[in-house]
């Protein structure tokens, strides 16, 4: 399991495209790109506004999916399915903490009051290989 877990780091530990799926209020999926970091706790966090509709839908239904580590089309690489609980944090210290230079053409700094991290806390991971049919699992 510690071999997984460190080839999952190994595909989440940079900022990257990625595809975020929640609920609508109408219990309908709905997908949007994001930029994601991963801890080495494997926790996803990535920024949004304050007034997004993805803050919305993630509180009224915390479970969200998360699909990456696809960087080029013309090679195959391991990829990741994320199921997790998200949360919305606007805490200062978490805000400065995430805070990095992708962020500023976006927002006036870690202090704008528009700006809000979604924690995504995982609770299972399939580490998708090329070639190979069926995933291996991460859970919590």
């Amino acid at each position: 399991m510690e071999d997984l877990k460190q080839r999952i780091l190994d595909i989440v530990h940079k900022p990257q495209l990625a595809a975020l799926a929640t609920v609508t209020e109408q219990n309908n999926p709905w997908v949007r790109y994001v930029v994601t970091v991963g801890a080495g706790d494997l926790t996803m966090r990535c920024a949004t506004f304050v007034d997004s509709r993805k803050i919305k839908q993630i509180e009224n239904d915390p479970n969200v999916h998360i699909t990456c580590g696809v960087t080029s089309l013309q090679e195959m690489q391991p990829y990741l399915q994320i199921q997790g609980k998200a949360r919305v944090t606007t805490d200062e210290e978490e805000r400065h903490a995430f805070w990095n230079d992708l962020l500023e053409p976006i927002f006036d700094g870690p202090d704008d009051p528009r700006y809000s991290i979604v924690v995504v806390e995982p609770y299972r991971i399939e580490y998708c290989s090329p070639g190979s049919y069926e995933p291996e699992v991460w859970t919590k």
